[in-house]
């Protein structure tokens, strides 16, 4: 990479600790620590909400699912706007009004210290593993493409980010947010107008290649449990999710308990609400671009050059084999699309239906080449082959102009540390409050409880780190983080319904939680074809169906203890 991109780069490092370091001020106390004195606009808790989500697992494993699979993974957020309002009018008032530092001390106050400290410890592991997965996105990402231990890639994005969030706190990772956003938003824009301005057809006869492939394709109205993404699975399961991870994580909690008030606590989930299925639709409008760019340009037979290198070394007369027939299945594609885009553009449409089938067949068999040297890397690595959160950095590093490299790693590094920050500055709350000062040392001075936040902070870090090497193999890591949340999600969801259901109580609602993970974890082993957003609904119907009948029958039980009254 030029060394302009590397100076773009360190600018961009130097600028976000500095900035960190200067927000230190104020964070004396543990109110301004965890929820910078709860004195936040709107605009940057809802730009910081935005940005937590908006992770470097976005960028580059949003942006492969779209060249891989086009828009339909958007149905993922169709519930998110629905959660957002259902929110504004139940937890987020109830939960900024209790003046509580975690989510999980209203559980105590509703039903008791159990069941706070295991929905906690849910969450705990549920953010420490999904933490671990977003910063496995870049690190593998740059491991592969510049030939760095993956130790190295992950102490470049994980030591900057522990300095601001241990030094700073909530007030410096808000307003990181904020940069960080403008930093994302503005490379994708520019990498979308850098595609557009290089395709050498029209864009809508370009489109219509993508169309052609289903790749533009955003309704599913199929209902199947096992299909992942389809109209339903976001309305309810994406619901649930959404209400599950604004309502009851920390690191999404904790973000709208900085606002100024209810009022903008509201706005600022609103603005997610508003600006989030776009945003999406955008970021996999990118990776559509990237499959139509790579129609005229040769492309990669593997994206990751790891295991490109891997099949050449191990199984050299496999590669060549394969390599030979990858590019004469591209040059065909190739010409089947410039003919496609052609006859579109002359408006005969027999002759255009006819040259996108002969386009569509010619796509299909670069496939069957490309799914054959998968294969063949994944028996010579022993690792997943899955090679979707490489295609973006490979198009960005060899294709883009100067400078953009270096942009679009700044625009990795930025939505990775916002994310981690967000992370950990949460995980480091909910150990504090929720077990630290709740079960070890109840009378400590803010002090004390500041400096146990920074270790904790740094111990989270890295725990994270150590999940990044696992999570790296599992495949999209768009996905494997929703996976790691949809585990816990349905069941801590559950436990938050039946605190706003008068007749549960805590037994029913620890038993529950327990039936609920249970029920999941049992589907997930024995039932995997079932989509992990699913999950989510069964988790939380388990917990609230559970979690009744055994306040009901605990309360029968003792009125039958009591016995009749005259």
């Amino acid at each position: 990479m030029h060394w302009l991109n590397w100076v773009i780069v360190g600018l961009y490092l130097v600028f976000v600790v500095w900035d960190g370091l200067r927000r230190t001020k104020g964070t004396t106390n543990i109110e301004g620590y965890f929820l910078a004195n709860r004195s936040l606009p709107w605009w940057a808790v809802g730009l910081s909400v935005m940005a937590t989500q908006l992770s470097a697992v976005t960028l580059i494993g949003t942006t492969g699912q779209g060249a891989t699979d086009g828009l339909r993974f958007v149905q993922f957020y169709f519930g998110l706007p629905i959660a957002m309002v259902i929110l504004g009018v139940t937890l987020v008032p109830f939960l900024h009004g209790a003046k509580v530092y975690t989510a999980y001390e209203f559980l105590e106050r509703r039903f008791d210290a159990r069941t706070r400290t295991l929905t906690s410890l849910l969450f705990l592991l549920s953010r420490g593993m999904s933490c671990g997965a977003i910063i496995s996105a870049p690190a593998v990402v740059l491991s592969a493409i510049f030939g760095w231990s993956l130790s190295a890639c992950v102490a470049l994005i994980g030591v900057p980010t522990v300095i601001y969030t241990v030094l700073g706190g909530v007030q410096a990772v808000t307003w990181a947010d904020v940069k960080q956003m403008v930093v994302i938003v503005g490379t994708m824009a520019a990498i979308i107008v850098v595609l557009i301005l290089r395709m050498p057809v029209p864009l809508d006869d370009a489109l219509a290649l993508a169309g052609a492939t289903g790749r533009l394709q955003v309704f599913d109205f199929s209902f199947s449990l096992s299909n992942q993404y389809t109209f339903w699975s976001g309305i309810i399961g994406g619901t649930f999710l959404m209400l599950s991870y604004f309502g009851t994580d920390q690191s999404q909690v904790q973000r709208y308990l900085t606002a100024k008030s209810v009022d903008e606590a509201r706005s600022s989930l609103l603005m997610s609400a508003y600006w989030k299925i776009p945003l999406q639709a955008a970021i996999l409008l990118v990776g559509v671009l990237v499959f139509l760019f790579y129609l005229f340009e040769p492309a990669p037979m593997l994206y990751n050059p790891t295991h490109d290198r891997a099949v050449q070394v191990a199984e050299p007369a496999v590669h060549a084999e394969l390599t030979q027939r990858y590019d004469v299945a591209v040059a065909a594609r190739e010409e089947a699309a410039r003919t496609a885009a052609l006859t579109r553009a002359g408006g005969d449409a027999q002759a255009t239906s006819a040259a996108l089938e002969a386009y569509r067949a010619r796509d299909a068999a670069v496939g069957v080449v490309r799914a054959e040297a998968l294969k063949a890397a994944g028996r010579v690595t022993g690792q997943s082959s899955r090679d979707v959160n490489y295609i973006i950095p490979r198009f960005v590093l060899d294709h883009l102009p100067l400078g953009f490299a270096g942009l679009f790693l700044a625009a990795v590094l930025a939505a990775a540390m916002s994310s981690i920050a967000a992370e950990l500055n949460s995980l480091s709350t909910a150990t504090v409050v929720d077990f630290y000062q709740r079960r070890v040392k109840a009378d400590g001075s803010d002090a004390h409880y500041l400096s146990v936040s920074k270790w904790a902070t740094a111990l989270w870090g890295l725990f994270a780190c150590g999940v990044a090497t696992y999570a790296a193999t599992l495949g999209s890591l768009i996905e494997v983080v929703n996976r790691f949340g949809s585990f816990f999600y349905g069941s801590i969801l559950g436990v938050f319904l039946l605190a706003m259901i008068p007749r549960a109580r805590a037994p029913g609602a620890f038993i529950g939680l327990l039936a609920g993970m249970t029920t999941v974890g049992l589907i997930s082993w024995r039932v995997p074809s079932i989509a992990f957003l699913w999950h989510n609904v069964i988790g939380a119907v388990v917990v609230v169906a559970v979690g009744l009948i055994v306040s009901v029958g605990r309360a029968r039980t003792l009125e039958g203890y009591a016995g009749p009254r005259a």
